[in-house]
Formats: structure tokens, C-alpha cells, sequence
């Protein structure tokens, strides 16, 4: 099905011998690309008061780097595999921290929105080239473990990019958040040019154009009405019409592909039972950890009334579970195989949200730290034996392709787990929330948010806490039974591995 010889463009800088500063390097671009999705949430007070941004304005500012970023991954990966991922990389940082740069002279929320759509552009042709550059540069024996540390560093960002950006937002304004990415990028930059070695493909056939704009475009459509549903309504025409014509488009993409001599992304692929758990797997896993995320964020700060800064740092409790897990997750996959190690973090997963679920506004951090913990250490034992599944389903020269579709994977799953959970948030607590004693006109405009109902006080403010908590359970408790799906559906594609590997040889 795939040609699996190819022959590496080696044209490597001096450092392309020090394997160790290759993961550095890269590891620091894949941090600033996923920290992006994540650490201008706890900007946006500020963006809204010196931009008059709307609330709709303020929400794309958000999802323009997101859909962008989801749409190109395909394509990124395949260029990448064409013409170098080292050159992509490249140019990717280059883009990103010229957009960063440029935001900071942002003046109007338009112009902001349009430069993080060009920062998603440079994100996608980075993040596909960093995990297979570190796949390319790793012998065998070594890429596990290799790969752990980046899923660990892709899985521990997005906490990590709010904390730094509470810290900046203490003494400054929001632009210090995009100078912060754009010295970052400078260093990342540097580093690329003088350690990571360039592994394009001779040979490589000629770019699937068909397919990368049936790719994009049903990406970026379902993405759309993703994003917008929780605004426009689930059932809403708008919305069943945007997640039609994307499906379509993918329906599309896929036999167009099957067609194709040199197709973009091969989906007989998704025969290889580890390629399809792996790309199961980190979707799920992303629903949960990003809409769990957008959830416990405003609970922290808006029923226990934690300042942006320190509701960032309560969530430094996760990666106390997910670093030593993700460092041993190789290890244990080596010894017992992937299966348990795999299928047990996904449970873990499940269990720490379904701890987070029974949070009241009145619980000690203690509490929100005993669902931090395994909550994170289930995504260090479940991240690395995906995304090494899906890496080593492929040949060398399709690895940037590999990679894009991890990535994919994790933002896919990102949109979804936010725009559902929100739903399911919002719903339960409109429907909830029942004060006695007010006007109708102030009930409706308390159910709009719990930020409205804690600025109009009074007998509005403990039922809306309730109908909050209410909200929460029910979205957090789902996320769990997403994860502990993912946990089943895991086990029986892996299934016994001697069946397993005839399987996949026979793919």
C-alpha cells in the first residue's frame, strides 16, 4: 500500500549530532504553538476594555487560531514532507513570530483576529514538523522515550501558557503576551537553525492539491459550526448545515484519496488497528483535558473568586501527575506492552474528572487538586503510546503526515470537548437557575452568564452558584465517560497482541 523506502535529504546544521538539543529545540516550538490555544483566555478582560472588542469578537479572537490552525494541518504535514520538515519548521516560526509581533500594534479587535488566524497558519506548519523531526532523528530503541517528552510538553502547555500569562498580565497589558511568544519563537528560531538537522524526501511525489483543499475545507467547516453551535443552537439550521457540507467535503477528501497513486493521507491507513486507536485515542483525550479546561477555569474564577493568575497556578497540580507517568509510560509500554499502561491512563483520566465533577462552590483546593492529580497522570500513562502508534504506523517519508494527523487529532478533539461542554454547561444552568422574589427581565439576564448573575448580586447570586455547580457536574461528568469510552474502545482495537500484530501485518 505504501512505499516504505525512502531515502533522507540529509542536509543537516553542525548540532544535527546531538539528538538531545533536537528535542529541545523542537519541544520549545511545539510549547508556544499549544500554549497559544490556551493563554489568551485570561487576557481577554483586558483586550475587551482597550479594543471595545465584542463578546462575539472576543470568542473569535480565540477560535480564529484554532480553525486555522486545525485546517492546515494536512497540508503543513505533506509540504513538510516534500520540501523539508526542517523548512517548514522555519518558516513556520517565522510566520508565527511575525504575527505575534504584529499583535502587539493591534488596535482594533478585527485586525487581532486577523493576525491570530496568520499565527495559526505558521502553528500548523510547526507543530507537524517538530514530532517528525524528533521521529526522524531518534533511532528506534530511543523515539519512545523521545516522544513521551514531547506528548508530555504538548499536554502540559496549554497550563503552562496560562500561568505565564497571569504572571505577564500582573505588571503589564495583553501585548506582553504576544512579545512573550515572539521571544520565544526568536529562541526557537535560533535553535533550529544551529541543531535540527533537515529531512526532507528525494523523490517525494508532487503535492495532492485536490486533497489538501478537500482537507482543509472540511476541517475548517466542521470546525465552524463546532464553534459556533453553542451560539447559533445544536439543532439550529445554521448549524446542522455547517457540520453536512463539512462531512461532506470529507466524504469527499476520503475517496478522492482512495483513488490517488500518492494520496495526502492514505485512509486505508486506519485499517492498522494502533494507527486507529492512537488517532481515537488523542481526539478523546483532547475532548476532555481542553473542555474540562474552558469549565474549570471559570469555575476557579468565578465561584471561588481566584484572580486569573492564581486560578492558572491551581492547575499546576496536573502536570505533578503527568511528568513522572509520561517518562515511565515508555517503559511500561516496553516491558507489558501499550495496551495497559494505555488503557489504565485513559481510566485514570476518566477518574480525576469524575472527582472534579462533584466540586461545590465551596470546596477546599485540596479537593480540586485530588481530581488534578490523577487526572494528569492518566494523560501521561494514555498520551505517548498514542502518539507513537500513530507515528510508527508510517513509513519515514510520510512522517510529517503522520504527525499532522496527531495534531489534528488534538485540536479536533480541543474544538469539540469546548463548544460541547460549554453546551452542556450553559444548558443545564439556564435551565437551573430559578430565583424567587425578582423580575423576569433580571432572571433572564442572570441566566445569560454567571459573571451576569455575580454582578447583580442579591437573591440571583446562591441559586445561580447552584445552578452553576449543577452545570459542572453534568459537563465534567460527561467529559469522564468520553475518556472511559476512549478507555474501551482502546482495549478491544488493541485486543490480544499476537491477533493484533497479524492484523497490522497484514494491513
Amino acid at each position: 500500500m505504501l512505499d516504505t523506502q525512502s531515502t533522507p535529504d540529509v542536509d543537516a546544521p553542525a548540532g544535527a549530532r546531538r539528538p538531545g538539543l533536537v528535542l529541545a529545540v523542537t519541544c520549545l516550538a511545539l510549547a508556544v504553538v499549544v500554549s497559544a490555544m490556551a493563554s489568551l483566555n485570561v487576557a481577554l478582560p483586558d483586550i475587551a476594555t482597550q479594543t471595545h472588542a465584542t463578546q462575539t469578537q472576543q470568542s473569535w479572537i480565540i477560535d480564529a487560531y484554532s480553525l486555522v490552525f486545525a485546517s492546515l494541518l494536512l497540508p503543513a504535514g505533506a509540504l513538510g514532507d516534500r520540501f523539508g520538515r526542517r523548512r517548514a519548521l522555519i518558516a513556520g516560526l517565522l510566520v508565527y513570530g511575525a504575527a505575534s509581533a504584529g499583535a502587539t500594534l493591534s488596535t482594533s479587535p478585527d485586525m487581532l483576529i486577523g493576525l491570530r488566524a496568520v499565527m495559526g497558519a505558521g502553528a500548523a506548519l510547526v507543530m507537524p514538523a517538530t514530532l517528525s523531526t524528533i521521529t526522524s532523528t531518534f533511532p528506534r530503541e530511543q523515539r519512545a522515550r523521545a516522544v513521551s517528552v514531547w506528548a508530555a510538553v504538548a499536554g502540559a502547555s496549554g497550563v503552562l501558557g496560562l500561568m505565564a500569562s497571569g504572571m505577564l498580565l500582573q505588571s503589564w497589558s495583553w501585548a506582553s503576551v504576544f512579545w512573550f511568544n515572539a521571544v520565544l519563537v526568536t529562541v526557537a528560531l535560533a535553535g533550529t537553525l544551529a541543531f535540527v538537522p533537515e529531512s526532507a524526501e528525494r523523490g517525494a511525489p508532487r503535492l495532492d492539491l485536490v486533497g489538501a483543499v478537500l482537507a482543509a475545507g472540511g476541517v475548517a467547516t466542521v470546525v465552524y459550526a463546532v464553534i459556533e453551535a453553542p451560539v447559533n443552537g445544536w439543532s439550529s439550521a445554521t448549524t446542522l448545515a455547517g457540520l453536512g457540507l463539512g462531512l461532506l467535503l470529507v466524504v469527499g477528501f476520503v475517496l478522492w484519496e482512495l483513488r490517488q497513486r500518492h494520496p495526502l493521507l492514505d485512509p486505508r491507513l486506519f485499517r492498522n488497528r494502533r494507527f486507529a486507536a492512537g488517532s481515537l485515542s488523542i481526539t478523546m483525550q483532547f475532548f476532555a483535558l481542553f473542555g474540562f479546561m474552558f469549565v474549570l477555569m471559570q469555575y476557579l474564577q468565578l465561584l471561588r473568586g481566584d484572580s486569573a493568575l492564581r486560578a492558572a497556578l491551581s492547575l499546576l497540580a496536573m502536570p505533578i501527575g503527568m511528568v513522572p507517568t509520561s517518562r515511565l509510560s515508555p517503559r511500561l509500554s516496553a516491558r507489558f506492552g501499550a495496551r495497559g499502561p494505555w488503557t489504565l491512563g485513559l481510566i485514570g483520566l476518566a477518574l480525576g474528572l469524575a472527582i472534579l465533577a462533584h466540586l461545590g462552590p465551596n470546596s477546599s483546593y485540596p479537593e480540586v487538586a485530588a481530581g488534578l492529580i490523577p487526572l494528569g497522570a492518566g494523560l501521561g500513562l494514555a498520551m505517548p503510546p498514542a502518539t507513537t502508534a500513530i507515528t510508527d504506523a508510517l513509513p519515514p517519508r510520510l512522517q510529517n503526515v503522520g504527525s499532522a494527523v496527531n495534531d489534528l487529532a488534538r485540536e479536533l478533539g480541543g474544538a469539540l470537548g469546548i463548544a460541547v461542554l460549554s453546551s452542556l454547561l450553559n444548558g443545564v444552568y439556564r435551565d437551573h437557575l430559578h430565583p424567587t422574589g425578582v423580575p423576569a427581565h433580571v432572571t433572564e439576564a442572570a441566566r445569560s452568564s454567571i459573571a451576569a448573575a455575580t454582578a447583580i448580586g442579591g437573591p440571583v447570586l446562591d441559586p445561580a452558584r447552584t445552578a452553576f455547580t449543577d452545570g459542572l457536574h453534568i459537563a465534567l461528568m460527561a467529559a469522564s465517560g468520553v475518556a472511559l469510552t476512549a478507555a474501551l474502545a482502546v482495549a478491544a482495537l488493541l485486543g490480544r497482541k499476537r491477533r493484533r500484530d497479524a492484523t497490522d501485518a497484514a494491513d
